[in-house]
């Protein structure tokens, strides 16, 4: 089977600056795949490209099987593509809008079940100019499922909605998922991305830094999981040093950090420590390292720098 996407060696150069520089990646057909990277770091660019939206410089693109840069319009059939930022005649309403979207391909969805698959039954009647930020990136979606594309690209869908927007968002995209759809989104959110896709790759200056499953990549960058506590009376380093797979202490602003290979049995012996001792742990917790800790690591900047 052909994979949904793949890409090799993707350049785009503007002038002196390459950006993208040799992208690869390889996309399986009913994944959720996202693209992370820094400001400016050319995951927009590769995804235009890929989309037949901007000329590559050279290497190859794949859609479905099809050479995207030799057949762009074969490719455009068979995909949908949500933009960052999308305009709709504020007028029309999302059930008129879909039906004109509708009439612009062979083929398209039905109108209501379109409605349906991004829960706007009940906004169905109200002119786009009416609606919230959510309820405008929901309606993005649904005109970008119209012509029923085998891949759908999302461009950061879910920038600028507040939280519970953001979340309502997301399982839109889990039943897409649902009903055999590939996606391939890029985004901001780092926890977006932990949430959603099955694979991703960093990308930073043009160039993929790393790619996996959100868990792989933790695990790969970050061994160890800490622990976090208070205590009404001070513990030695030396001690706390030679519990159980500890291999490194810290303290800052009294809280005791301790950083566990194996945090079952560093916890059980922390706690037998403290019982023997009579000292009364206050917010005990662990922390596990998260996406966001692989992408500080990997490019040494926040996401949004």
């Amino acid at each position: 089977m052909p994979a949904a996407v793949e890409v090799a060696d993707l350049v785009k150069i503007y002038g002196p600056l390459r950006a993208v520089d040799g992208v690869s990646f390889r996309v399986e057909p009913g994944q959720v795949f996202g693209m992370l990277g820094p400001n400016g770091a050319g995951k927009s660019t590769t995804v235009e490209m890929i989309e037949g939206l901007r000329p590559a410089d050279g290497g190859t693109i794949e859609v479905l099987g099809i050479d995207a840069r030799r057949h762009p319009r074969r490719v455009k059939e068979r995909i949908g593509v949500q933009l960052q930022s999308t305009a709709f005649f504020k007028q029309l309403t999302i059930r008129q809008l879909l039906k004109l979207f509708g009439s612009f391909f062979p083929r398209a969805l039905p109108v209501e079940r379109l409605i349906g698959m991004v829960n706007l039954e009940e906004k169905a009647d109200t002119p786009s100019g009416d609606l919230s930020g959510g309820q405008r990136q929901r309606l993005a979606i649904a005109a970008a499922l119209v012509n029923d594309p085998a891949v759908v690209f999302l461009d950061e869908p879910t920038t600028g909605l507040d939280p519970q927007a953001r979340r309502s968002l997301w399982e839109v995209i889990r039943q897409l998922r649902t009903e055999g759809k590939t996606l391939l989104l890029t985004t901001h959110y780092l926890e977006e991305a932990e949430q959603l896709c099955d694979n991703l790759v960093v990308i930073d200056h043009g160039k993929v830094i790393a790619a996996g499953t959100p868990a792989g990549l933790i695990a790969e960058h970050f061994e160890r999981t800490t622990l976090e506590f208070l205590s009404d009376a001070k513990l030695p380093r030396e001690t706390l040093e030679a519990l159980p797979a500890v291999d490194r202490w810290e303290e800052a602003n009294g809280q005791t950090r301790l950083a566990s290979s194996h945090v079952t049995h560093t916890t059980r012996a922390l706690m037998e420590l403290c019982a023997e001792r009579g000292v009364d742990l206050r917010g005990l917790s662990i922390h596990t390292a998260t996406l966001e800790d692989v992408f500080l690591k990997l490019t040494g900047r926040r996401i949004r720098e």
